[in-house]
């Protein structure tokens, strides 16, 4: 009963207790890290949350790397408020603003690295295009 207790507290956004965690964990029945619990596809599957599941669970990189390439490649160049609006719908529901923030530039970092992309505006004003 006190798992089930704890998996209503999941789904309604709330808190539960680290034991709790573990055992909801081990069972496969929540995924995610603390405090940002939600439930499992197994769970989600039971309960008809299907869509919530989607929208929590969080998408490979290369995904949102494709979006921005794709972005690049029809367009020429964007700012990065351009891609912020391009990619934080796109982003999973747990994550507030400032995590997407955080999200979107690293994976910008990651792709300059990779040679993908670069800045062609300044620091303070990007503006990416694709590397040549």
């Amino acid at each position: 009963m006190e798992d089930v207790l704890a998996l209503d507290r999941v789904q309604k956004g709330r808190s539960i207790s680290d034991a709790a965690i573990t055992r909801l964990r081990t069972a496969g029945l929540i995924e995610g890290r603390k405090p940002r619990l939600h439930v499992s596809a197994v769970v989600a599957e039971v309960t008809d949350t299907r869509a919530d599941y989607i929208r929590t669970r969080a998408l490979d990189d290369s995904h949102y790397a494709k979006l921005v390439e794709d972005y690049l490649d029809k367009f020429g160049s964007a700012t990065r408020r351009e891609i912020d609006e391009l990619l934080f719908s796109k982003l999973s529901d747990a994550l507030d603003d400032q995590q997407k923030r955080n999200k979107v530039s690293n994976l910008l970092a990651r792709m300059r690295r990779d040679g993908l992309i670069r800045n062609d505006g300044s620091r303070g004003h990007p503006r990416w295009i694709r590397a040549a």
